[in-house]
């Protein structure tokens, strides 16, 4: 009875055995299988470096309003200005020193053939300057004309109290000069009793001196009450007229980069979103005329 017994035991134990071993055997997930559609794609590079500005004083106010959304929008990335002149922002576009110059004039046949490339980011009005208690309210492109080579030389001769005039400008090299000089017929024959380097040290000098005229961006004068703008053969100096022509002293704010080469990523995008409709109404803010539609 005993062995009957040990040998049935025997004999489930093989049975469960073998059922053991033929039953299916679950497969483990396949590590091979292709996770391309659940794999994200890779996320945008976010755009870092530094873009160097060198130039203009009269940009002073664009160049530092895109400048400082652009680093908002894209914060890996420095923005830097140097405010050196038009000719030194020309030269160091040129020289490489800067991704971009910045220039209030355009540019002369032989700085483009000697390959340098200006795009005008926007238009600016060069604003007529009086002591702000003067009592000259216009003056005629001609008769400013005569008075910076010294044919008028007394504020009598045009509507003011007597008063021997004190004519103030930029230093050469200067866009805001040469734009100056080229529409009033004055280039290379100013006689200026103070020759300064930058738009707001034309400004505070008329300030400081109720027989002095000068010469300032239309973006830097806005809002002062020191001084006063004149109206130009009756047309004030503001954005519409600026952009409508009428009114006549007005120049170019010019971004200025080497022929052909390749900017870096910053750079270029930088240089893009400047000169793009987005960046309208920063230059409208700032003081100049945006020209990108």
């Amino acid at each position: 009875m005993k062995k009957t017994l040990a040998w049935i035991l025997t004999l489930a134990l093989s049975l469960a055995a073998l059922t053991g071993c033929g039953s299916k055997t679950e497969t483990p997930a396949d590590t091979n299988t292709d996770n391309s559609a659940q794999t994200e794609a890779p996320a945008e590079t976010a755009l870092s470096g530094s873009v160097s500005t060198n130039g203009s004083t009269s940009m002073e106010k664009v160049i530092g309003a895109l400048s400082e959304q652009f680093m908002t929008d894209n914060s890996g990335v420095t923005v830097t200005y140097d405010p050196t002149g038009s000719g030194a922002g020309i030269e160091a576009a040129s020289n490489g020193s800067a991704d971009i110059g910045l220039a209030s004039r355009a540019l002369k046949d032989e700085e483009k053939a000697g390959g340098l490339t200006e795009t005008v980011v926007a238009l600016d009005g060069i604003a007529v300057i009086v002591n702000a208690d003067s009592k000259v309210e216009n003056l005629t492109v001609e008769q400013i004309g005569k008075i910076f080579t010294g044919e008028i030389t007394d504020w009598s001769e045009v509507g003011g109290d007597a008063g021997t005039i004190s004519c103030i400008g930029r230093e050469a090299g200067s866009g805001t000069r040469d734009g100056f000089e080229s529409i009033t017929g004055t280039k290379d024959a100013c006689k200026l009793d103070q020759e300064l380097t930058s738009t707001g040290g034309v400004i505070e000098a008329v300030a400081g001196n109720p027989n002095a005229i000068g010469y300032a961006s239309l973006s830097a004068v806005e809002g002062k009450d020191t001084v006063k703008a004149v109206t130009v053969g009756g047309v004030a100096c503001t954005e519409a007229t600026v952009l409508d022509g009428s009114y006549a002293i007005q120049r170019p704010f010019v971004l200025v980069t080497k022929t052909g080469e390749t900017r870096s990523p910053a750079a270029q995008a930088f240089f893009d979103y400047a000169t793009s409709s987005a960046a309208s109404q920063l230059i409208k803010a700032a003081g100049a005329v945006p020209v990108a539609k």
